[in-house]
């Protein structure tokens, strides 16, 4: 029919998120507050970038990487002291001192486990570079014999393309489903076992195109989504309907929309209830492939463009 045009997202982006899906992996991560054996389970997301170990996500996903060293280093410090104390000098009054020693109470975070899913065999090290104003970096895999992606990004040559109303989408692995862990009460600390499922579906979100972000110090540096990147997607990629990477998810903002209900009165089931309501759009933010591709190049690290 003349003039009539049908958007169908889930027809364009179906073949791109399985070119997508070969090269993003998820991070689970782990954490417990001191004195607590509750475990709280989280998500991020990288892509591999090339076929020699590197991978693009965010500057805030890799500190926490970086994070995790030096928060588990403390707590089994703390352990250690904790275990060395005699059955004597084991008492409150102690425990207390030495609480206030390694500054831990109930809303202090006391380990912090991460784990690359399906990225290589097995590593000795990782290096992770990261941008020096934007969420952006890089983490590469070192001591590796068997890459477990067989396929990698490829950057939009072209970014002139990526205009306002253009339809894109990100995979990410929001809403995690792993249950491989476990608090082992012999040794005061969370671990992963080989028991449990290991595994978090992936997730896509499309949107459009709104509007660019940029400051003077960076220049044009994003792209703003009509639609929220969702917790776990951080570090996910932005691609168009052909699987080609456009950039990478890292935040959502919320803007006020102003309009607001107070003490309104509805009709639910037969019943009158008074209700308030604030709402917020959710705008996701993505790094800009011109970004990425101009951080790597930086760093002299291989990538690929079509």
């Amino acid at each position: 029919m003349r003039g009539f045009y049908l958007f169908n997202p889930l027809i364009m982006f179906s073949k791109a998120i399985e070119i997508v899906s070969e090269f993003t992996r998820p991070i689970h991560s782990i954490v417990r507050n001191y004195n607590s054996n509750k475990i709280t389970p989280g998500s991020a997301t990288i892509f591999f970038i090339n076929m020699e170990g590197y991978a693009v996500t965010c500057k805030h996903v890799a500190e926490m990487i970086i994070a995790a060293d030096q928060i588990n280093s403390k707590h089994k410090a703390f352990v250690t002291e904790k275990n060395n104390l005699s059955k004597t000098d084991a008492n409150a009054e102690n425990i207390v001192t030495l609480e206030q020693k390694y500054n831990y109470n109930e809303n202090i975070t006391a380990e912090l486990k991460t784990n690359f899913v399906d990225c290589v065999d097995k590593m000795d090290s990782f290096t992770i570079t990261v941008h020096p104003h934007l969420d952006l970096a890089v983490i590469k895999f070192n001591g590796f014999e068997q890459l477990k992606y067989n396929q990698c990004a490829k950057f939009v040559k072209d970014d002139t393309q990526l205009k306002q109303g253009k339809f894109l989408c990100r995979l990410g692995f929001p809403f995690p489903e792993f249950n491989n862990f476990k608090f082992n009460q012999n040794t005061d600390e969370i671990e992963w076992t080989q028991t449990g499922n290991n595994l978090s579906p992936r997730f896509p979100i499309e949107g459009m195109v709104t509007r660019f972000l940029g400051d003077q110090q960076n220049g044009i540096y994003g792209i703003e989504m009509s639609t929220p990147g969702l917790r776990g997607q951080s570090g996910g990629p932005l691609f168009d309907e052909n699987g080609i990477i456009c950039g990478m998810q890292y935040s959502t903002k919320h803007l006020h929309l102003g309009f607001d209900l107070e003490e309104k009165e509805i009709n639910i089931n037969n019943k009158i209830k008074k209700i308030s309501d604030y709402p917020f759009i959710h705008l996701g933010q993505c790094i800009h492939v011109s970004t990425i591709k101009a951080f790597l190049k930086e760093h002299g690290i291989n990538y690929f463009e079509e």
